[in-house]
């Protein structure tokens, strides 16, 4: 029978909706159940594309045995950490501060009162490898919760206290945090394999953008070299979808050979960026290809009808991970003939015995990325593989991911053309405020004609952040005017006006028992440091100075946790890079009866431009026409009527 999630709109909590659990959805009559039945409370979240949620579902969600310890002894309750990212926030810091560690599924034990006395990710259905088993672990639970609950409490409680108090302090933003964090990176950059660290290795576009930017404005090559490196290996191991295109969400191994092949639409939001970026800065195709690809992936497989770019791809099919993407050199054979079968098996690595379980992930880590593309194959395959094995998507549309996509296919245009990356963007912007926002409010999540819980910090500044590159793209003064307005709603709703920075949730949210402020980049850029760049490119927009007080008071209160640990903050850094090293500004007065003009290709998608319907005392005309003001380094160059020559 379906349990209490049948009425939800999020794919993640529908697919536990027969579960054998009596599942409650977050909310009031999760907790006066468990008050009513004196039960404590297991709350697992977790999304729809994770791999490990599933494992953890078929093992012991999906069990009878299971499911009837937690019916007769908790109130379950289950969250989609994507419709919930408060709800998430607040309790993966408390997973990692009983575990030093955290993750999804995330599983937490707590009171009618949300306050947690235990907490694990993972949890295998029996014991096994040192890992704790679920089964036992309820069990062990429940002995405690019945016999000894002051001492199982008193942890938990002493944890929630300590987390109170941890209040990120305001710092000074100092220009020496840039050279700092070009020096971790160095120390951590995998001059082998591109990337930082060791395996998993995550995309984590941000930090390529703020190398790019500093490689730019600050002139230092290393970092424009561990950029491109980084770039390339991605963009050639299995990581990128060399099939459908598109980029998964992480490598598990160190050359990006080996995806975690889930896809989201953040991720590749950001890496359209990045490789648009890196093209503008490099001039090399294969970066304005990468981007090319995987904005048309988007476009094909994760723009719905009506506008709104879906969440993400499953990583499993048929139960298996990754069984979609691999192919056998026979397979290959049997679809494109002997002659270009072999060939496409040669330049793709797809060999006897395989690179993956067997089989072969495509990839282009032994063959020249700029070699024939062999787009007929490609063609070929990408439809074969459409009908082999199902591919499951997550159709929420979420704010803050499609406004991302909104700046990143606002930005492809920019740098490379392609009048349909300019209208995606465009209409997925259409349908956030015809859909996912009423009377000046915006809403985090939208499914089925139903609108989620009110936004929150990440989707006002991700949405601010869209109509500045809708501005870059456009030079169309309703964006602006309406990155402005954002700009207000944000301070209204999230600013902490004692302390600085801003809240996660809204002065209107339901309060839980923490209230979070994100300053950490993750697999997306914290809302604070996405807050930061955005506050910073107003403040040279349009120099007023309220953006430029509030910016500087954001860069400040993110100072002290970025100089902890720079490279944790990479838009933080972009934001910083902006005020130390920022880029020319453009002023352009329009001639009466003129349009706004064609910015030539040569100028950067960076430079700041302020667009004048009428001269003014500032800034008259020259000769009656069309006249264009440029300043950078502190200096302005005589009035032009010829933007291609006064840029030269």
């Amino acid at each position: 029978m379906p349990n209490r999630l049948q009425h939800e709109t999020s794919p993640y909590l529908l697919q536990h909706a027969e579960n054998p659990v009596d599942w409650y959805p977050w909310g009031p009559e999760a907790f006066e159940a468990a008050r009513a039945q004196d039960k404590p409370i297991f709350l697992s979240i977790g999304y729809s594309a994770c791999h490990w949620c599933h494992v953890m579902a078929r093992e012991s969600f999906e069990d009878p045995e299971i499911a009837a310890l937690l019916n007769r002894y908790f109130i379950s309750v289950k969250v989609d950490r994507e419709e919930r990212p408060d709800i998430d926030s607040v309790y993966l810091t408390v997973c990692q501060a009983f575990t030093g560690s955290g993750g999804w599924p995330a599983s937490i034990f707590m009171t009618a009162d949300q306050k947690p006395f235990f907490a694990g990710t993972y949890f295998p259905r029996h014991s096994r490898g040192g890992m704790a088993g679920f089964e036992e672990l309820l069990q062990l639970v429940q002995l405690q919760w019945e016999n000894n609950r002051p001492d199982l409490l008193s942890r938990g409680g002493r944890i929630l206290e300590e987390l109170k108090r941890r209040r990120p302090e305001a710092g000074q933003a100092r220009p020496d945090l840039l050279d700092r964090a070009a020096e971790d990176y160095r120390r951590i950059y995998d001059a082998a394999d591109g990337g930082f660290g060791s395996a998993p290795k995550f995309p984590a576009a941000h930090n390529l953008l703020f190398l790019l930017a500093r490689s730019r404005r600050q002139g230092d090559e290393s970092c424009l070299q561990m950029a491109e490196h980084t770039l390339t290996q991605m963009y050639r191991g299995g990581l990128f979808d060399q099939i459908g295109f598109g980029f998964c969400r992480y490598s598990t191994d160190q050359k990006f050979l080996v995806p975690h092949f889930e896809k989201m639409l953040y991720d590749n939001a950001l890496l359209i960026l990045a490789y648009s970026r890196a093209y503008e800065i490099a001039q090399k195709e294969r970066y304005l290809t990468a981007a090319r690809r995987t904005a048309d992936f988007l476009l094909r497989e994760m723009q719905s009808p009506s506008g709104g770019f879906y969440s993400a791809q499953d990583a499993d099919s048929q139960g298996e991970e990754g069984k979609y993407y691999l192919f056998s050199p026979e397979e290959i054979v049997r679809v494109l003939g002997e002659k270009r079968g072999a060939a496409f098996n040669r330049r793709f690595d797809i060999r006897p015995g395989g690179n993956f379980q067997g089989k072969s992930i495509p990839n282009l880590l032994r063959s020249d990325p700029d070699g024939e593309p062999m787009e007929d194959c490609l063609d070929l395959l990408y439809r074969y593989r459409k009908g082999r094995f199902p591919l499951a998507i997550d159709d929420k549309i979420l704010t803050a991911w499609n406004a991302l996509a909104v700046g990143a296919l606002s930005r492809l245009y920019q740098v490379g053309g392609g009048r349909r990356y300019l209208e995606g963007a465009r209409r997925a912007d259409r349908f956030i405020w015809e859909n996912l926002q009423e009377k000046g409010r915006l809403f985090a999540s939208f499914r089925a004609g139903r609108r989620g819980a009110e936004a929150f910090l990440d989707d006002y500044a991700a949405c601010q952040f869209a109509q500045l590159a809708l501005y870059d793209a456009t030079l169309e003064e309703g964006y602006l005017n309406r990155a402005e307005a954002l700009c207000g709603q944000m301070e209204d709703e999230f600013l902490d006006k004692e302390r600085g920075g801003f809240f996660l949730y809204g002065n209107r949210s339901p309060r839980l028992i923490l209230r979070p402020k994100e300053t950490y980049d993750g697999a997306a850029p914290s809302g604070n440091g996405l807050a930061a760049w955005n506050l910073a490119r107003l403040s040279q927009l349009t120099g007023k100075e309220r953006h430029i007080r509030l910016a500087r008071r954001q860069l400040d209160f993110l100072a002290a946790e970025a100089g902890r640990y720079p490279i944790g903050s990479a838009m933080f850094l972009l934001a910083l890079l902006e005020e130390t090293a920022p880029p020319p500004r453009l002023t352009v007065v329009l001639a009466e009866g003129e349009n706004p003009p064609n910015l030539p290709p040569a100028l950067p998608t960076d430079v700041a431009v302020r667009l004048l319907k009428a001269p003014q005392a500032e800034y008259p005309l020259k000769d009656g026409k069309t006249t264009f003001y440029l300043c950078r380094d502190g200096a302005c160059l005589p009035p032009s009527n010829d933007l291609e020559t006064l840029w030269e």
